[in-house]
């Protein structure tokens, strides 16, 4: 897997230039970089079929990598940080927390999280927070109508605008992509929750002949 873009709405303050916020950057930049499929391939592809692809083992993985480098994902995150649902928290000390969002559901989704990390840096509980979206191009792939960078990026001038009233902050969208893909891997598999089947039950719906 691989990082194509990064889009800075707000990077502002004395927590900018700390060593927890390198260290931040390089955990994301690493459980972004250790997902791999097929396993032990040294990389991310996925089947080349259209809505061929789930999204969640995709996000498993990710914070998978993330729990081994001291974050805690939302099942066993800080009492404080918990009723917030990010994806993941890193501790801060003195109550305060980095949020890291992957987005597996659709665009909808992807605004009520950019909304919550915002929140939760007014409110004084996050120093700060990103979203992980992927690709146009990895969008093809994936299960359809999941959030993803392009189509989210026309609102970007919302955020921006709020992020000039801000004194300090940090908020970021990272943009991933896979590295390729292959007729000869199994496509990843979909979720098989109660909105999985009702999504694929409408597409099925949609794609009936009249």
């Amino acid at each position: 897997m691989k990082t194509i873009g990064i889009k800075k709405f707000i990077e502002k303050g004395k927590f900018t230039l700390s060593d927890e916020y390198k260290k931040i950057l390089a955990d994301i930049g690493k459980a972004i970089n250790s997902i791999e499929h097929p396993a032990g391939s040294g990389g991310f592809y996925l089947f080349p079929k259209i809505d061929g692809n789930g999204v969640v083992p995709i996000k498993d993985a990710f914070i998978k990598t993330l729990d081994s480098l001291g974050w805690q994902n939302e099942n066993v995150c800080s009492p404080l940080i918990k009723k917030r649902r990010f994806d993941s928290s890193y501790s801060l000390g003195n109550d305060k927390f980095f949020a890291i969002e992957w987005e597996t559901g659709n665009i909808s989704s992807s605004h009520r999280a950019l909304n919550r990390l915002i929140l939760g840096i007014l409110d004084g509980v996050l120093e700060g927070g990103i979203l992980v979206l992927p690709s146009r191009n990895m969008y093809q792939y994936l299960t359809q109508r999941t959030g993803n960078f392009k189509e989210l990026e026309p609102y970007f001038p919302v955020w921006d605008k709020l992020a000039e009233s801000m004194e300090s902050g940090i908020l970021l969208i990272i943009e991933i992509e896979h590295d390729g893909v292959s007729e000869h891997i199994p496509p990843l598999p979909k979720g098989k929750d109660g909105r999985a089947r009702e999504a694929s039950a409408k597409r099925m719906e949609i794609l009936k002949p009249r």
